[in-house]
């Protein structure tokens, strides 16, 4: 690393190749990574009323928006996710009130109707557990007494506490969804190993495979390596803890 970092804001990220605690591959095509730093996002932002200063916004390897250090008055220092809009030199801070401007944490009952906003607590002071990568941003939607309607990044509109709390601003890095890779050179630095298509494998291996020649999948739907039906079927649990607070599903009936 060229930079000196502090040790609490950076540790180093193991590799685990797709592997359980007994060493079994669990998750096919992983492995190759280059090394990387696991930079700690002060997801909760309990450092309240107290302005911090934006020293630098930097790239993280394990995110796909950039990160920006804040550094306290007392001198605590903390990683941040960094919302479009917010330079070095800014000011941010976390109140239950705070100005409605990039980078500042405030209780969702504060902040206005139809503003953008990421880092959103499901439960009460939990952190920031919704929206967190590149482009994102949620909107509120309307205010229903102590329950707040947002609107997610894929259409879905939820039920909130109003105690939640949320940054102001989309994140980051919006193109990130248009990037292209390049080489495959690039795909193994990321720890993402080759893929092999089912239907150019063998029977014994993948339900697509066998045939003559160049053939199809051979039935009615496409079904993942170990026989479960893919495209389609709804994995979702019938009785999530978060149906109750689901008001319009990102899936439109027709």
């Amino acid at each position: 690393m060229s930079k000196k970092y502090s040790k609490k804001l950076h540790t180093i990220n193991p590799k685990k190749s797709g592997r359980n605690n007994s060493g079994k591959i669990t998750v096919r095509h992983r492995g190759g990574r280059q090394k990387r730093y696991l930079r700690h996002i002060d997801w909760k932002r309990q450092i309240l009323d107290m302005p911090a200063k934006v020293t630098s916004i930097e790239y993280a390897p394990n995110r796909t928006s950039d990160v920006a250090l804040l550094v306290y008055p007392n001198g605590i220092k903390n990683y941040i996710l960094a919302p479009q809009g917010l330079k070095v030199d800014d000011t941010v801070i976390s109140s239950e009130a705070a100005d409605i401007k990039p980078g500042n944490t405030c209780l969702l009952k504060n902040i206005p109707v139809g503003i953008a906003i990421h880092a959103l607590e499901i439960t009460p002071g939990k952190g920031g557990q919704l929206i967190r990568s590149a482009g994102n941003h949620a909107l509120i939607q309307s205010k229903e007494g102590d329950k707040i309607l947002v609107k997610m990044p894929s259409g879905e509109i939820r039920l909130f506490k109003s105690s939640a709390r949320a940054t102001i601003g989309a994140l980051s890095n919006p193109e990130h969804k248009q990037e292209k890779l390049g080489k495959a050179g690039r795909k193994r630095h990321m720890g993402i190993r080759p893929t092999v298509r089912g239907v150019a494998q063998h029977p014994g291996s993948h339900p697509h495979g066998g045939g003559e020649g160049r053939s199809g999948i051979g039935m009615p739907s496409p079904k993942s390596p170990w026989g479960k039906k893919t495209l389609g079927k709804i994995t979702r649990k019938r009785k999530k803890y978060s149906n109750k607070v689901i008001i319009q599903s990102r899936r439109r009936k027709k």
